[in-house]
């Protein structure tokens, strides 16, 4: 009788004899370029019809007091879902992608597939000073893992999807193709190979035109050039790039804060009551930090001030041209704090918004300078678009996909050396005070951020706890050599740990040392281990990165090491078994 399998089990079973992996991953990037799309397209959506619902019939001219209620509201639906109906951990997007690549073999728990939804939506939608783009990439990218998953695939192969899913949500939320591909390569850091880049090439694209049928064809922020580049204005966009490096500083350096000081707070409740009051009174002095802040960023690419007092209780002063530059700088200055604080409240969002409309904010502020002080005029209009991508390359860390993305989404292909300027020179003056971004500062805290570099990727996959061995001989340190002969005689090993009655690692005592005085039974029972043994000047933790381990067996010229979690004795490690399982890694990163 003919066996009978399940429906997906066929279908693997047939995948595998006709369908070669690299066209399989092909036809995949179509699906998660789709369903990115889609995901994008419902998150767009809904917070709009939120947005729309709550706030639509407030008079720009008169500040509301339902501001100080929405934001804390939003972020009370998220924390509830979280806590009290999926009762999981819910990721930041993008820092949950990279974690999800370099700590948990690509895989990202079913329920991020909604959950980024629900909780993005809910936060922005009633008020929360963040993005739409890291939801919308977690969401992408917990389709990309679960497909992979269910497909048996393996880590090399979820980890492309991961990338090609982020990669699609990137494209479908800006409208950005290339960017996107770009983004993939420069933050999620995947290898650029043959293998990859086709694949990327399509899930953008699938993504996009996804996108482009729901939501149309037009550009995230319409942008009209008046005044090409001109040469003259290289030295402006040199002093822009330096100041949007330096507000990037502020930027990491402020989030970081904050989010260490809600980290101290250990009830939720508490955290969503002190975080939902400071942002509702932001956002009621400051009503242009509400949410994404995208009419806000498309009226200030205009040259348009009013989203300084529209809807605040400084309209009356909107023709007031100093209070103007205070309240440049206090948004500025502000618009971190909102954002920082949405996060450290509980809610759900992406850093991509708020660092779009920082950018916009300071290229305008510092072009209206210029042109009041007549220091040199300067077209206002470029100089904010131009700011957004100083923005992006000195907050995340990635130049180019602020080059190219600010490009795609404005269609200011005409100022694309001004911002290849500013760009390089804000990043270039980020790294010199801060060495990782806002997405990669705590993985590489804990030594766990993956990189391009092959070498540090791979060692990132290899698990210290699966290449311990454990079968050496113990003896304890008060037994006498006569004990110590008999564990020699029933030992293939040539090294003896020494621990106490609690497995406290006390030293070794190798076989080299002692084979002088094996056969002297006169000194069996006069001689004790604890005279014998020796302390080792190596010894490797148990929660230590395997990047440590292999450099301490370069530096020792040792071929085993010894294994220590809290001072208790585990075992030992080989150099032959770190080694072999590195070369065994590296050949499967290798293969295109």
């Amino acid at each position: 009788m003919r066996k009978k399998y399940p429906l997906l089990k066929r279908f693997l079973i047939w995948r595998l004899r006709h369908i070669k992996d690299r066209q399989f991953i092909l036809i995949l990037s179509v699906i998660i370029g789709v369903l990115g799309g889609l995901s994008a397209v419902v998150i767009k959506n809904a917070v709009h019809f939120i947005k729309e619902l709550l706030t639509s019939g407030f008079a720009e001219e008169y500040q509301n007091y339902l501001y100080f209620v929405y934001p804390a509201v939003g972020v009370l639906i998220a924390v509830i879902y979280i806590h009290f109906i999926v009762r999981k951990h819910v990721g930041h997007g993008i820092p949950s992608v990279l974690f999800a690549i370099s700590k948990s073999n690509g895989i990202i728990k079913r329920h991020n597939i909604l959950s980024s939804i629900v909780t993005s939506t809910f936060t922005v939608g009633f008020g929360g000073s963040v993005g739409l783009e890291g939801p919308t990439v977690a969401t992408g990218a917990a389709i990309g893992s679960n497909l992979g998953q269910m497909l048996h695939l393996n880590y090399r192969q979820i980890t492309t999807l991961l990338a090609l899913a982020s990669a699609a949500a990137m494209a479908a939320i800006f409208k950005s193709p290339v960017a996107a591909v770009v983004f993939a390569i420069e933050v999620i850091m995947i290898d650029l190979t043959a293998a990859s880049i086709v694949p990327l090439l399509i899930a953008s694209v699938s993504a996009v035109l996804t996108s482009y049928f729901f939501l149309g064809q037009a550009v995230l922020y319409p942008f009209e050039i008046q005044e090409g580049f001109k040469i003259a204005e290289s030295p402006s966009y040199i002093l822009l790039g330096i100041l949007t490096g330096f507000v990037s500083i502020y930027f990491t350096k402020m989030y970081i804060f904050i989010e260490e000081r809600f980290a101290r707070i250990k009830s939720f409740w508490s955290r969503w009551f002190v975080g939902g009051l400071i942002l509702g009174v932001l956002i009621f002095l400051f009503p242009a930090l509400y949410g994404e802040g995208y009419e806000a960023v498309n009226q200030t690419l205009n040259g348009d001030v009013g989203p300084l007092f529209n809807n605040s209780p400084f309209y009356s002063f909107k023709d007031n041209i100093w209070l103007i530059f205070l309240l440049f700088i206090l948004i500025i200055f502000f618009k971190v704090v909102a954002t920082s604080v949405t996060f450290g409240a509980g809610g759900i969002g992406g850093i991509f918004a708020p660092t779009l409309f920082i950018g916009t904010f300071a290229g305008l502020f510092f072009a209206k300078l210029f042109n009041f002080f007549e220091i040199v005029p300067v077209v206002e209009s470029n100089f904010a678009l131009v700011g957004m991508g100083g923005m992006i390359a000195g907050v995340l860390h990635a130049p180019l996909t602020g080059i190219f993305l600010i490009a795609e989404i404005t269609s200011g292909y005409e100022l694309f050396v001004p911002l290849m300027i500013t760009s390089t020179i804000s990043y270039a003056t980020t790294k010199i005070f801060i060495g990782n971004s806002v997405y990669t500062h705590q993985l590489a805290k804990r030594g766990e951020l993956l990189t391009h570099h092959k070498d540090k990727v791979v060692l990132s996959r290899m698990s210290l706890e699966k290449l311990i061995e454990r079968n050496f001989k113990t003896i304890r340190p008060d037994a006498k050599l006569r004990d110590l002969v008999n564990v020699v005689a029933e030992s293939s090993r040539n090294i003896f740990p020494v621990v106490d009655e609690d497995n406290n690692f006390k030293g070794i005592i190798r076989l080299d040392d002692i084979r002088n005085i094996m056969f002297k039974p006169e000194l069996y029972d006069k001689t004790s281990v604890d005279s014998l043994m020796i302390t080792p000047e190596y010894i490797v933790k148990f929660d230590e990165p395997m990047e440590n381990v292999v450099n301490k067996f370069q530096e020792s010229g040792k071929f085993n090491l010894a294994v220590v979690k809290d001072g208790k004795y585990m075992g030992f490690v080989s150099r032959a078994k770190v080694f072999s399982r590195y070369r065994s890694l590296l050949k499967q990163f290798s293969e295109d």
